[in-house]
């Protein structure tokens, strides 16, 4: 491919410097693929066996030097992010038709300068492509490199500092394709901040993960040299897409039936989760694992799903879906996905009339609790443990772990829901109207499904809603508890699994109005939640 490959030069004057760039391929109506080097001693050159495999492909092709960089002009110590934005802009405006679609491929740095160039160019911008990415927080934007002393890369060496990341939020809007490439061992990108990435794009992007196992950082080289990766890279960026799951989905739907509209459903977290309506105005909700821990699982949480929604279907008082199709394993679909029934209401985190929602909740709980199957479910799982809990450092949170290093109480089983909180639960004209997500249903204590809940409502509402939650539930006639510490090990068990800070709920919980909880808000009440049940049941 390379050898009948043909780039041409050109240089373009921008903000005081000449960028040099390459481009070819391509043609009328084609999309352009746009190919963003790394900081450092990056460089468009480093590039051109990923342009030659766009553009065989049939995609017009375009690269550049950022200032600094490779044959440009200027020096890279007064480079900054915002720069590269608009020195990417303009040399995209310059070389690529006003209306044409574009797919953008950034490799390290340019992780940000793609999110950044996706929140310019919005729906023009049909794929990305993400190799080791980094983002950064928002007042790093401004800030030139410098030298590696200066305000920028004190600013990026902070602890923590990209959790905020407005690219993040980008990537949580984006509903193209995207692939994000990951290498084995990446000496530069936090495992934390490729994790963040994952989860932005998974929320609504037609994602792809793509393992390079034997690969280090600079995926640009590795592509290089390894031809095989780099097909599969584009393949998975331009031809793989969602295909096979449409085409499973419209076999599951009544004869005659299309789909008319899809919509992507907010608070999700462990999948993506879409609205689709048909055209005599049926309504049903398609779940799809696309993250790579719970693709892995799927086989098991969906086939779970599949069997507690059917057992719910013949259940007095517990609204639940009803099952349509399962593909568990991707058999068939390009990711793990079922389909099922959309019950009525919406998803309530606000405060209004909280206090009547509480005893609604605590009703359900109750009644799912007397749920009594043919088949136990499988027994429940502890989602953290003593040994795997991250707690802040203070002499109250090791107290905390020590509870939960004993072995679990004794406990008289019942059918769980295993994930009750209020954003699993649908209210419609001042009643639930439906329990969702059944995917962890299991056997296990009352308590744990009563703590599970108490946490979130901590986080949601404050600690005292967390922690009067236990007597709501008693007071609708739930099972028996345990009392003291037998208690406070399910309470606790639960609440440290959302340690420190309890950042994963934050962007499901944002997207559906909560802006006010950020990590730290988070963070700091689940310190006076565990502080105070310590009090309470210790």
């Amino acid at each position: 491919m390379l050898s009948s490959f043909t780039l041409s030069s050109f240089t373009f004057s921008h903000g005081g410097e000449r960028l040099s760039g390459v481009y070819g391929g391509g043609g009328a109506g084609r999309a352009t693929a746009v190919v963003l080097h790394g900081a450092g001693n990056g460089s468009k050159e480093r590039l051109t066996p990923v342009l030659a495999e766009f553009a065989g492909r049939g995609c017009g092709v375009l690269a550049l030097d950022f200032s600094g960089h490779g044959e440009s002009s200027g020096e890279l110590r007064e480079l900054s992010l915002r720069r590269r934005f608009e020195q990417a802009v303009a040399v995209i405006d310059a070389r690529v038709a006003a209306d044409g679609p574009l797919v953008l491929v950034g490799f390290s740095m340019s992780g940000q300068t793609v999110a950044d160039l996706v929140r310019h160019y919005g729906a023009r911008v049909s794929a990305i492509g993400l190799c080791s990415p980094a983002v950064y927080a928002a007042e790093a934007w401004e800030l030139p490199f410098g030298d590696g002393d200066g305000p920028f890369s004190e600013l990026i060496r902070t602890p923590d500092s990209w959790r905020e990341a407005p690219a993040l939020d980008v990537l949580r809007a984006y509903e193209g394709r995207a692939v994000l490439a990951v290498p084995g061992h990446d000496e530069v990108i936090p495992p934390a901040v490729t994790e963040a990435v994952q989860d932005a794009l998974a929320t609504r992007a037609q994602y792809t993960h793509l393992e390079l196992p034997d690969a280090a950082h600079r995926l640009g080289l590795w592509f290089r040299d390894h031809a095989d990766d780099l097909r599969a890279f584009a393949d998975a960026l331009l031809v793989d897409g969602w295909t096979a799951t449409r085409a499973w989905l419209a076999k599951q739907l009544p004869a005659g039936r299309t789909v008319v509209t899809t919509r992507f459903l907010s608070g999700g977290w462990t999948s993506q989760m879409r609205g689709l309506t048909l055209d005599d105005g049926t309504d049903l909700v398609q779940r799809s694992f696309v993250k790579p821990f719970f693709r892995h699982h799927a086989p098991g949480l969906l086939a779970r799903e599949a069997a507690i929604l059917t057992l719910l279907a013949g259940q007095d008082g517990v609204p639940a879906p009803e099952l349509v199709a399962v593909d568990a394993t991707a058999e068939l679909a390009d990711h793990p996905s079922l389909l099922m029934s959309r019950l009525p209401g919406r998803v309530r985190v606000d405060e209004e009339d909280l206090v009547r929602r509480l005893d609604l909740l605590a009703a359900q709980l109750v009644r799912i609790h007397s749920v009594v199957p043919k088949e136990r479910p499988r027994a429940y799982q502890a989602w953290t443990s003593a040994e795997r809990v991250r707690v802040p450092e203070g002499a109250m949170w090791e107290r905390a772990v020590d509870v939960i290093r004993r072995e679990p109480p004794a406990y008289e089983g019942v059918f769980l829901h295993r994930d009750f909180h209020p954003g699993n639960v649908l209210f419609a004209e001042g009643r639930i109207s439906g329990v969702v997500d059944w995917v962890e249903t299991s056997w296990g204590p009352a308590d744990l499904d009563v703590a599970h809940c108490s946490t979130a409502l901590a986080l949601l509402h404050g600690p005292e809603h967390g922690l009067g939650f236990r007597e709501r539930y008693e007071a609708q006639g739930g099972v028996q508890l345990a009392d003291g510490a037998d208690h406070l090990y399910w309470r606790l068990l639960d609440a440290l699994g959302y340690a420190p800070d309890a950042a994963k709920l934050a962007g499901p919980w944002r997207e559906l109005g909560r802006s006010d909880l950020t990590p730290e808000v988070l963070g700091g009440r689940l310190e006076a939640y565990v502080s105070r049940l310590l009090e309470q049941y210790a």
